[in-house]
C-alpha cells in the first residue's frame, strides 16, 4: 500500500451533547437538544486529508468494541485506509459544548501505534505526536502536533525530537507552555530555532508561524463559534495538504486557517471539513 500521509496518534470516537445551558451539578441530569456521533482524535485529520484529495491511512489499532466498528465505518466511508490491526478499547471523548466553549470527558487506554504499517506503507508524510517522534525517525515528511499534556511534561526543555520534524504544530497554551514564552511569536521563533518551521494556532487571533527566523501571521475569519471541537485537527490537515502541494508557508498558513474556521460553525466536525482548504 502506498499513500500520501499517515496518521499515527489515537482516534477517538466523539459523542457530542448539543445544545446544553450548562454543565450538570453533582447529582443533577440536564437534556441535549441532539447527540452527535463522529470521529475524534487523529480520525478527524485523516478525514480532512482524504477529503482534500489526499491517499491516507491510520497506523493507530481500533478497537473491537462498539466504538471501534463505528470508527472504522466512518473512517472506511471517507477512503481512510485502516491499516493496524485490532485492540480491546477504544478511546472515546464525551464533549459538553456551552456558552460558545466546551467541556470534555475521555476515556483513552494507553495509545499503541502498530509498527507495521509504518514499516511497511511508503508515505510522503507522517502526521504524529511530539514525544512520538521517534518512532517514525527516517520519514520522509514528519508533522509533529502537541497537546496539552506533552507541553505540560516538557515544559521548558525542547525535546530534541522537534529536529526530526518538517514542522512542528500547537496551540497558543501549548506552545507558550513549552517553550516559557508570553505570547505566539516569541514562542514560535523558539520552536523555530530547532524545527523548521513551527506552526501556533491561536483561535479566533489566526495563526502565526514562524521560519528561517521570518515570522508570518494568518488572520481568522470572523465566524459564528458552536463547537471549537476538533478545528486544532483540521488546521494540521489543511496545513500538511497545503505543504504537500508546494504552497508558500503564508498561503498554507492562510488555507489552514480558513479550513479550521469552517467547523467551528457545526457541532458535528467533519461536516465543517470541506473538500477544499
Amino acid at each position: 500500500m502506498t499513500v500520501d500521509v499517515i496518521c499515527a496518534d489515537p482516534a477517538f470516537l466523539d459523542l457530542t451533547f448539543a445544545g446544553l445551558p450548562g454543565l450538570p451539578p453533582a447529582g443533577g441530569e440536564l437534556f441535549a437538544h441532539d447527540l452527535h456521533v463522529g470521529p475524534g482524535g487523529a480520525a478527524i485529520t485523516a478525514i480532512g486529508l482524504a477529503r482534500l484529495g489526499l491517499r491516507v491511512a491510520l497506523a493507530t489499532p481500533l478497537g473491537s468494541d462498539l466504538p471501534g466498528r463505528t470508527l472504522r465505518e466512518l473512517l472506511e466511508a471517507e477512503g481512510v485506509a485502516c491499516a493496524a490491526g485490532e485492540t480491546a478499547r477504544t478511546p472515546v471523548t464525551v464533549v459538553l459544548p456551552f456558552a460558545g466553549d466546551r467541556a470534555m470527558v475521555s476515556y483513552a487506554p494507553p495509545p499503541e501505534v502498530d509498527r507495521a504499517p509504518l514499516d511497511g506503507v511508503g508515505a510522503r508524510a507522517v502526521v504524529i505526536a511530539l514525544d512520538r517522534v521517534d518512532l517514525v525517525a527516517g520519514a520522509p515528511l514528519i508533522y509533529a502536533v502537541l497537546a496539552d499534556p506533552q507541553a505540560a511534561r516538557l515544559a521548558g526543555a525542547l525535546p530534541r525530537q522537534l529536529a526530526q520534524a518538517r514542522a512542528v504544530l500547537a496551540n497558543r497554551s501549548e506552545a507558550e507552555r513549552l517553550t516559557g514564552k508570553r505570547n505566539p511569536e516569541e514562542a514560535a521563533l523558539a520552536l523555530a530555532e530547532v524545527v523548521q518551521t513551527a506552526v501556533v494556532t491561536c483561535g479566533p487571533d489566526g495563526a502565526v508561524a514562524a521560519s528561517d527566523g521570518a515570522v508570518h501571521t494568518a488572520p481568522a475569519p470572523t465566524v459564528e463559534v458552536v463547537d471549537t471541537t476538533g478545528a486544532g485537527d483540521l488546521f494540521t490537515a489543511a496545513y500538511v495538504w497545503g505543504d504537500l502541494e508546494g504552497l508558500p508557508l503564508e498561503e498554507r498558513l492562510r488555507r489552514a486557517v480558513v479550513y479550521a474556521s469552517r467547523s467551528v460553525r457545526t457541532h458535528a466536525t467533519t461536516a465543517g471539513a470541506g473538500y477544499e482548504a
